[in-house]
């Protein structure tokens, strides 16, 4: 392992530890916490029992075998009668795999047409995925919102139905969207609109990632889908609507970054900075990680990302800019700002 994939390790590790138990894991498919990932769940366990069924069935008749049939001193020594066929077994082992195939392919059947046939309801929360090399843009396009890796959704109570429909899209290579507890991996194909949609019924942040190889960081395009209450939600949204604040105290750094290259790339909301090309920067310090989920947002890790955005994930296309101490020292100062 290179030293990059090792530091990479190691500063996810951290994000990991850092927050606490609100976070829940990665790879915890068997507790599911939308309808989605109950379709993908239930399946699951039905190919696990039927597995297992099997299974135990083989190595019983093999135990049984073995110890049955056995070697004895008291055996006859020649060679016993040999069995060339039997048209019973032959017909058994034909029969029972079909039907195991057919089981299995009508209850995934099932389970597709019921995610995938469902009717959007009208007050639908919409969302636009786009992945990017490596990381993740969320467009509210109802909203007016745009914001990067960690994509904000309501609750879903029986009281209160909440449904996000995600409509996904890639701006340059193959990803594929994935939350484990939310529901199953979809495609984010370059050229094609894919669709998925998840209704939460816990609060808290459910970690992912892209589960489709692209590229040299493929495996730290990480995803943070935080699930809030109703009010929690709609104070987020108002927060995110504002223009980035303007305060008297950074005009001089705000000048600073304005100044800048950063604006070819990043757009900050109120400010002539317009660019498509990288996250929106409008509302940074609200997230909790940088680099789609690499380090803790920290005052100390923005300064770092900047400096040298290399050294923590080597291969983004985020240049590195040379910047002096005096314009690091401002840049950092204004983007920590961005609330």
């Amino acid at each position: 392992m290179n030293s990059s994939l090792r530091i990479a390790g190691a500063l996810f590790a951290t994000v990991e530890f850092s927050f606490g138990q609100n976070v829940h894991s990665v790879a915890n498919m068997f507790r599911p916490q939308a309808t989605p990932a109950d379709s993908v769940y239930n399946v699951s366990m039905l190919m696990l029992a039927i597995c297992a069924a099997i299974f135990v069935v083989v190595g019983g008749l093999l135990t049984f075998t073995i110890v049955r049939f056995r070697r004895r001193k008291a055996d006859d020594p020649r060679e016993p009668a040999q069995v060339y066929g039997s048209n019973r077994i032959e017909i058994a082992w034909t029969v029972i795999p079909v039907l195991i195939v057919l089981v299995l392919g009508m209850a995934t059947a099932r389970a597709v047409v019921e995610v995938q046939d469902k009717r959007m309801p009208a007050d639908a929360l919409k969302v636009t995925v786009i992945g990017h090399q490596w990381w993740w843009e969320f467009r509210y396009p109802d909203l007016g919102i745009v914001t990067a890796n960690e994509l904000h959704v309501p609750l879903s109570t029986a009281a209160k139905p909440a449904v996000a429909a995600l409509r996904l899209e890639s701006a340059d290579v193959a990803h594929s969207f994935w939350v484990p507890q939310l529901a199953g991996k979809t495609d984010v194909i370059p050229g094609i609109t894919n669709t998925m949609w998840i209704d939460p019924r816990q609060q808290g942040t459910f970690l992912g990632n892209c589960a489709e190889y692209c590229g040299m960081q493929h495996a730290n395009m990480l995803i943070r889908v935080i699930v809030e209450s109703p009010a929690e939600f709609e104070r987020w949204v108002a927060e995110q609507k504002l223009d980035a604040t303007a305060d008297p105290r950074v005009a001089a750094a705000r000048a600073t970054f304005l100044s800048l290259n950063c604006i070819n790339c990043h757009t900050v909301s109120g400010t002539e900075a317009k660019g498509t090309f990288g996250p929106d920067l409008s509302h940074l310090m609200s997230r909790t990680t940088l680099g789609s989920g690499m380090i803790p947002n920290t005052q100390e890790n923005l300064r770092a990302w900047i400096k040298d955005p290399q050294a923590i994930k080597r291969g983004n296309l985020m240049p590195n800019l040379q910047l002096n101490s005096r314009e690091l020292d401002e840049v950092v100062k204004y983007l920590s700002s961005l609330k």
